[in-house]
């Protein structure tokens, strides 16, 4: 499944595509080494559409692995009602990765993206290889069902401020993070043409719905999960708390920690660089 793109095809002027599997119509891209080794599919964040990726870890993913990322049921150009838990989310994903052909894939997910990301390596162990999640946590963990607060609270001061909620929500207050902060919204400008639909107030408040779900989980076995992780986040992060990333790595077996310093929920967009050639190297 997927045509080969022209080899200078990046994140700014790749094609999106669909695909129906399971009821849903999928939007999708895909961009990066076509038909070599194994794909890695990005599972996307609270609010965020394919839009929302920072253009230089997909571009940099893809300069070595074939990318997919997707938009999520009911959300952006994605067909269907928008799902409510965690749970259902990660089922839509098997359906989507099974209907794109893939036997086998990378997973790197960003927040939920990274709860969606547990759950289907719990749900489908033999469908993943290897794991990244970012800026996310474990089921029950403390303070993931304060996610819905933190955000509406953010998205007043943004308004008040005339500023991206993500500003506050992804980044540090200090002159590190709010220069790290206006820097990754530039860059998510930097698509012009051919974007995507916004998320629905409704897509929004069943995520926030699945988020209050998940954090009110009992916390999960993950003893079983063998297959290698690699977990960052920033040490500061107000959205997941950062003691949850750490916890998370603590309970796979095989994983490997990442801590940035001065640094949020959105660490691995402000330090893209360093991050990108860890997740290559991981990756390989």
């Amino acid at each position: 499944m997927g045509a080969t793109q022209r080899p200078n095809v990046t994140w700014k002027d790749v094609p999106t595509r669909t695909l129906t599997a399971g009821g849903v119509e999928f939007a999708y891209r895909e961009l990066g080494t076509q038909n070599t080794g194994t794909p890695v599919i990005f599972l996307i964040h609270l609010a965020a559409v394919l839009d929302n990726w920072d253009p230089r870890v997909v571009d940099g993913f893809a300069a070595k692995h074939r990318v997919v990322t997707f938009d999520n049921r009911g959300v952006g150009a994605s067909s269907g009602k928008p799902v409510s838990s965690i749970e259902e989310m990660a089922r839509d994903a098997i359906t989507f990765i099974e209907a794109m052909g893939f036997e086998q894939v990378d997973l790197f997910g960003f927040s939920m993206g990274g709860m969606i990301a547990q759950e289907i390596v719990l749900m489908a162990p033999q469908l993943v290889r290897r794991m990244i999640v970012t800026g996310t946590g474990p089921a029950g963990g403390e303070g993931i069902g304060k996610v819905a607060r933190v955000t509406y609270l953010d998205m007043v001061r943004g308004l008040l401020t005339r500023q991206d909620p993500k500003q506050f929500l992804f980044f540090t207050r200090t002159p590190a993070g709010i220069q790290a902060g206006k820097a990754f919204l530039l860059r998510l400008k930097e698509r012009s043409g051919n974007r995507d639909k916004e998320i629905t107030v409704t897509a929004l408040q069943a995520q926030l719905k699945a988020l209050r779900r998940w954090g009110a989980k009992k916390p999960v076995d993950l003893s079983g999960v063998r297959h290698p992780v690699l977990v960052a986040n920033g040490d500061s992060d107000r959205m997941v708390p950062s003691q949850n990333t750490r916890d998370l790595a603590l309970r796979l077996p095989n994983s490997e920690l990442v801590i940035y310093p001065d640094s949020g929920h959105g660490a691995v967009f402000q330090f893209h660089a360093d991050f990108v050639s860890r997740a290559l190297a991981f990756l390989a």
